[in-house]
């Protein structure tokens, strides 16, 4: 897949990402689904126009696939995830009144109790803890502020099968060979406003040469 990186930008001001009253699910099952965002610090949910292109890259249909959300939030890319056809989502929430909208969301939304699993905890303790090479794909959208990426992303690389995807939301470019220190290849990066989102992939194996 042609890389479509642009050259970074000065660092934006990450309090200009204004967080929306509510966001809405793109597609698939539950498609048009509004999802309320609360009042919180440093709740900023990934705006609707940058997951839809997310998702036009991952492709629209997500069967069998297995996911991690790690900063779920409003859950919404997440529920992405799950509306597309994935088979197993886990959103991780470590603010508890979060975790409680996202457990009552999932019990509101047809199907999904048999597909989502909501956890409250840390990402950054709570990744290194699941089976390694078990996911297609990891959500990271940590709060901005919180700098928690380069904490975050050894582990969460760590959980991709080979040819798994990682998606990584941040308030700068992350250049390819930042990535590459991660065992990772940069594929998409578009900026939206204060929003730098990136598709990385786990490269396949090489392929022995046949004798």
């Amino acid at each position: 897949m042609a890389s479509t990186t642009r050259r970074p930008a000065a660092t934006p001001n990450t309090q200009s990402r204004q967080a929306p009253q509510e966001v809405r699910i793109i597609g698939g099952q539950w498609k048009r689904t509004r999802l309320a965002v609360a009042d919180r610090p440093g709740l900023r949910p990934t705006p609707d126009r940058v997951r839809e292109t997310l998702f036009n890259w991952l492709g629209q249909d997500l069967g069998g696939w297995q996911v991690v959300d790690a900063f779920a939030g409003t859950g919404a890319l997440g529920l992405e995830a799950a509306s597309r056809g994935a088979a197993r989502v886990l959103l991780i929430e470590q603010d508890a009144a979060l975790v409680d909208g996202l457990r009552a969301l999932v019990e509101r939304l047809q199907g999904a109790g048999q597909t989502v699993t909501v956890r409250r905890g840390n990402a950054v303790t709570l990744l290194p803890s699941l089976a390694s090479g078990s996911q297609d794909l990891v959500l990271l959208d940590p709060p901005f502020d919180a700098r928690l990426h380069d904490k975050v992303l050894p582990s969460a690389a760590a959980l991709l099968r080979p040819g798994g995807w990682l998606y990584l939301e941040a308030p700068e470019a992350w250049a390819a060979e930042r990535v590459a220190a991660h065992g990772l290849a940069l594929e998409r990066h578009l900026r939206a406003g204060a929003v730098h989102a990136h598709l990385l992939r786990r490269p396949l194996p090489a392929l022995e040469p046949s004798s």
